[in-house]
């Protein structure tokens, strides 16, 4: 890095993403399931939803999960009901966050924690019950309740507006490097994450971590 923010602003609000920032994910596991009840193999289905807007409509809220499984199941030939649907489509999460719970919890004694997320509604209901990290947040800015998808400038500003202080007193981290730029555009201070040790560093770069 070898800069240092301590001259810089002080922080006041950090900014974590979701998925693989504090829960890992790896959808091909619940594409291997699908691919016994469906009509095309497991490497097929997300070529075949990238093709369409239908992942983007999902977790920008412009469709219900109700209307999401009836176009994938149209899409890929998929025979499988609407209740075991939704218990693949939540079993892409890995178990064990890559933030320890306690260093979140530990920041929150000194900040305001905030969630973006690109984001749909089965899997943050899932998400919010099973995985107890998720309590030491104050708020959560989801694309499916925001109606906007990172990088779109709209869901950083309500970032920043749930913040309740300027873009340059937020930290972000995502692990996805289009929107660690569309973060900074907004004039936040914003990195990515490759690990909790990398973070760590970044953290106390800035004197969040010491």
């Amino acid at each position: 890095m070898g800069r240092s923010f301590h001259s810089g602003p002080m922080f006041k609000t950090l900014i974590f993403d979701l998925g693989n920032v504090l829960v890992p994910f790896d959808f091909r596991r619940g594409y291997k399931t699908l691919e016994a009840f469906c009509d095309c193999p497991a490497e097929e289905i997300p070529r075949r939803v990238s093709a369409t807007t239908l992942a983007a409509d999902f977790e920008s809220g412009r469709i219900p999960p109700e209307e999401f499984h009836r176009r994938i199941a149209e899409l890929i030939g998929l025979r499988m009901d609407y209740p075991r649907f939704c218990e693949v489509w939540n079993s892409v999460f890995l178990p064990d966050p890559l933030v320890p719970e306690e260093t979140v919890r530990s920041l929150r004694q000194r900040y305001r924690m905030l969630l973006l997320s690109n984001t749909n509604v089965l899997h943050f209901a899932m998400l919010r019950e099973n995985y107890p990290i998720l309590e030491h947040f104050d708020g959560y800015i989801l694309s499916h309740e925001v109606g906007a998808l990172k990088p779109e400038p709209r869901i950083y500003r309500e970032a920043v507006a749930r913040a309740g202080c300027l873009p340059r007193e937020c930290f972000f981290t995502d692990d996805v490097p289009a929107y660690v730029e569309g973060a900074k555009r907004e004039g936040i201070d914003a990195v990515r994450f490759t690990g909790y040790e990398n973070l760590k560093a970044e953290l106390a770069a800035r004197g969040i971590l010491t």
